[in-house]
């Protein structure tokens, strides 16, 4: 349950986001700083309950516990029913700004992020919720009026679009772009602060979201172009690592006296030189292929002049669908007439810059479309013309749903360029999904959150391909779940050679959840999976009829493997929990793996049971 005590800055603990130690607090940061977790010198004084640790862990069966070891790296907080935390404010205040971090919740606990310590962002261990609401992992919080009648005091909250929230005691990753109010010269606000996006464990969970107010148990009811940043510190167990934040405090370059010049005609090259007559030529208020009446085979010109406020490395994206372009700022080449979407950066003074920029259009079944973005020190990047980046090739998704327990073969690509050819995606209403590799007899990745887009496969032509819709945990290269090992020194074989490994494909049970069957070193095997009823964790049992000697499991994977109690690992630095439940008496062994971390393995003689927990 969360309160909303308001708490005064000057007598809150402070999170101070420093460049470096010494620097006064109000200093607005240019660049992408890292907060350097080492002791509490970086903060304002705090309660007891936060402090700096070097590893920290949560209990999945204790609620509000985090356990910490000895070391920096981590801040935690830790409050109990006897020693209440206190929320933390940085002293450094921001405006426009990028902030991006991880953090773990304590089972059943609560926190949240203030942005300008007025917008909340939700934190919450929302672990398995299926249909989630704004005070949910990821919301942004319900605004509130006390004079409205029950059940309609809160307002305008805004739930992420999926739940991609991990196990407690898991890393989550957290991204927010966000852009202040706006105000004129007299202090009247005339632009809402937004929440450009919000990124959660690589998922976008909001996008473009104005925020017409302060958030419930906001510092102050008023709103500002500068506020700090405020983690909420009374509820709950919370920890947090790799803390960075980047400001966009500077003023964007202008494009003026844009003069632009139309040629008809398909060009191999951009002109030598423009003496030829335009078919059209004027003045413009911004970059835009509206001036052109042509569909097809025409270049566009413009000149103008880009006034560059503060010196820098710049980068700009240009987009011309159906053709080629070209960028020059004072008189340097900064894009070579290239097709399509392309990148460019320049080192740029300060001052009234001559600008070119070229758009030579010669495919006939692309639509026109001109899109220029700029970015540069303490500019987030920004659209500089009337198109955005790609905006003439867009395509509606096409999703699948997992409304009950449902199956799609398809193509499956994995990080490195992998392509699974035979994989089974298996999707469930309870928000966790899996694929298997029928050439491997193996899981190769999980994910919470909606099911597939299968727009790759079947949009127009298609690939043949579909995509994990949420929060993905990949399991590395795809290699067999069973091997023979002639010792427990012998490597995990990376292919088929003497396995005599055959696929048999899969059977459903009354669920339609499958179960699937293959022979290896002439044994029989089933493979049946199953998302547990609290949508948790995906049970996985491993049958065999006429086990070899030395047959052994693999059942994870990664740069490091923790033990922990009553058959708990922790995997890939707290990435997922593996759960063994029943390995008939077999002991379960962590060796070092060939690509330099760990792996985890057990004999095999019937059957073994584990859970993925994630």
């Amino acid at each position: 349950m969360k309160s909303y005590t308001k708490t005064a800055a000057g007598n809150a603990a402070g999170f101070a986001l420093l460049l470096a130690s010494g620097l006064l607090a109000q200093q607005p940061l240019n660049a992408q700083t890292q907060l350097p977790l080492t002791d509490l010198s970086a903060f304002q004084p705090a309660s007891k309950t936060w402090r700096i640790a070097g590893e920290v862990q949560a209990d999945l069966a204790i609620a509000n516990t985090l356990k910490t070891g000895s070391g920096t790296g981590v801040l935690v907080n830790t409050p109990t029913e006897q020693e209440h935390g206190t929320d933390l404010f940085t002293t450094m205040e921001h405006g426009d700004a990028d902030i991006e971090l991880e953090y773990m919740m304590a089972k059943g606990s609560n926190s949240g992020l203030y942005l300008q310590g007025r917008y909340e962002i939700q934190l919450l261990d929302s672990w398995g919720v299926t249909a989630p609401k704004p005070g949910d992992n990821g919301g942004i919080y319900q605004r509130w009026d006390e004079s409205k009648p029950e059940g309609q005091k809160g307002y305008e909250g805004f739930a992420p679009r999926q739940n991609v929230s991990k196990a407690p005691g898991l890393w989550q990753k957290l991204r927010i772009s966000f852009q202040a109010p706006r105000f004129d010269a007299s202090g009247k606000k005339i632009e809402n602060a937004r929440i450009l996006s919000i990124t959660l464990n690589g998922v976008t969970i909001h996008e473009d979201v104005e925020l017409s107010g302060p958030t419930r148990g906001a510092m102050k009811d008023d709103e500002v172009a500068r506020g700090p940043i405020r983690i909420q510190g009374d509820h709950g167990a919370v920890a947090f690592r790799n803390v960075k934040i980047t400001s966009y405090d500077k003023p964007r370059p202008e494009l003026t006296s844009l003069q632009y010049s139309v040629y008809k005609g398909k060009y191999e090259a951009e002109p030598a030189a423009y003496n030829m007559p335009p078919e059209a030529k004027g003045p413009s208020n911004i970059l835009s292929s509206g001036v052109s009446d042509l569909e097809n085979e025409f270049l566009i010109r413009y000149t103008g002049t880009l006034k560059v406020a503060e010196p820098g490395a710049y980068t700009f994206n240009l987009g011309v669908p159906g053709g080629s372009g070209a960028l020059r700022i004072n008189n340097q080449k900064v894009i070579s007439l290239s097709s399509w979407n392309t990148k460019g950066t320049a080192s740029l003074p300060a001052g009234d810059l001559p600008f070119e920029l070229i758009y030579n259009k010669q495919v006939d079944w692309a639509k026109p479309a001109l899109g220029l973005s700029i970015a540069g020190p303490g500019i987030r990047e920004y659209n500089a013309s009337d198109a955005p980046i790609g905006g003439s090739d867009v395509v509606d998704p096409i999703l699948v749903e997992a409304p009950a327990n449902t199956i799609l073969r398809s193509f499956v690509d994995l990080p490195g360029r992998y392509r699974v050819t035979h994989a089974v995606s298996v999707g469930s209403n309870k928000g966790l999904h899996y694929t298997y590799d029928m050439d491997n007899g193996n899981i190769v990745q999980i994910w919470r959150g909606g099911f597939l887009d299968a727009t790759p496969m079947w949009h127009d032509r298609g690939d043949g391909s579909s995509r994990p819709r949420g929060a993905v945990q990949y399991f590395g290269m795809p290699k067999f779940a069973l091997a023979v090992l002639n010792g427990t020194t012998t490597a995990w074989p990376a292919d088929t050679a003497g396995s005599s490994f055959r696929t048999k494909g899969y059977a459903l049970d009354s669920e339609d959840r499958p179960s699937f069957r293959y022979e290896i070193y002439g044994a029989k095997v089933t493979d049946a999976l199953k998302v547990s009823e609290d949508g948790q964790g995906l049970q996985r049992t491993i049958a065999v009829e006429g086990a070899p000697a030395n047959l052994y499991a693999r059942l994870a994977s990664g740069k490091k493997i923790e033990s922990l109690d009553n058959g708990l690992y922790l995997v890939d630095d707290k990435a997922y929990y593996l759960r063994i439940d029943d390995v008939d008496g077999a002991a379960a062994a962590i060796r070092n793996n060939t690509e330099g971390g760990e792996e985890l393995l057990i004999p095999v003689k019937n059957k073994i049971t584990y859970t993925l927990l994630y």
